[in-house]
């Protein structure tokens, strides 16, 4: 599978397979290994986390799983983030929905992640949300401190603008590697307010979450999903894809960006759907007819 160099001593795999809902499916821990070795198998090398995911259980899913075999995190890149605090049965102590991004509290929540994923290092740390209540000076701190105990090896953003991610670079005195944000032909936020333009700038590759849309293009009943959904199908015949889903993906990957999707599911065909993508090739004609179906207009 094709690689994108994150750093010069990092790289990710094209698709990175998304954990957020692995609690949802109810898999035994042999199960999520045998799914573990499946991404591996198949080139599928980069695995997303947050602390958060399955109200802060995910983490510690897949890393029971990943102790049957522990020498395979040695062919593997993990990513997790930190920052959201939810109310949790897991977490009396959170009483209200904030973020937090002191010193302490990402120290404390990369020693957790740790203990949950069952290693002794993280390949990325992400800061889940931009914080209005941010200090880059203490989070740089925090950052420096991680990566000289050797406990992770890079860090990057999601869902950060470009203000948010200039600002918190200033303070860092190494680069930050990604951002994380939503991508996909239904969402074009990031596409139109500079986002993934400072991402070329910075040649920063992003991580695209989200890719499908939370499902809404095949299942939505809106006017955008429907429009967009029928101009997929078109392409779909033209191109002989698959599905629409992996028009959905190749229309990130053909992106000069280096757009990396993270793929969610927890069903090895829907994930070698988004492998067998990597080859689909879509044509100016078809990429703009996708945009311009999406924005529901034509560009100026």
């Amino acid at each position: 599978m094709e690689r994108i160099t994150v750093q010069e001593d990092l790289s990710f795999s094209r698709i990175i397979h998304g954990l957020w809902r692995l609690s949802e499916w109810e898999q035994s821990k042999e199960e999520t290994l045998s799914l573990i070795q499946y991404n591996l198998e198949n080139g599928i090398t980069t695995f997303d986390h947050a602390d958060i995911y399955g109200s802060y259980t995910c983490e510690e899913i897949f890393g029971d799983a990943l102790s049957l075999k522990p020498s395979l995190r040695q062919e593997m890149e993990i990513v997790t983030k930190c920052g959201i605090v939810l109310p949790s049965k897991n977490r009396p102590e959170h009483k209200t929905h904030h973020y937090n991004t002191s010193k302490k509290h990402i120290m404390s929540s990369v020693e957790q992640s740790l203990q949950n994923l069952r290693t002794d290092y993280i390949d990325v740390l992400l800061i889940h949300r931009p914080d209005p209540f941010m200090n880059g000076e203490e989070v740089a701190e925090a950052f420096t401190q991680l990566k000289d105990q050797g406990k992770v090896r890079h860090f990057g953003v999601s869902n950060f603008k470009d203000h948010q991610w200039s600002m918190l670079q200033s303070y860092l005195p190494f680069p930050l590697v990604t951002n994380q944000i939503e991508l996909s032909a239904y969402q074009l936020e990031n596409f139109e307010d500079g986002t993934l333009n400072l991402c070329q700038e910075k040649r920063v590759a992003p991580m695209a979450w989200s890719p499908l849309a939370g499902g809404n293009i095949f299942t939505g009943k809106d006017e955008k999903a429907v429009r967009l959904r029928e101009t997929l199908m078109k392409i779909q015949g033209e191109t002989g894809a698959e599905g629409i889903d992996s028009i959905l993906y190749a229309w990130l990957m053909n992106h000069p960006a280096g757009i990396m999707p993270i793929v969610g599911s927890g069903k090895k065909e829907r994930i070698q759907r988004a492998i067998n993508s990597l080859e689909l090739k879509l044509n100016h004609d078809q990429w703009f007819e996708i945009l311009q179906s999406s924005m529901g207009h034509d560009v100026p």
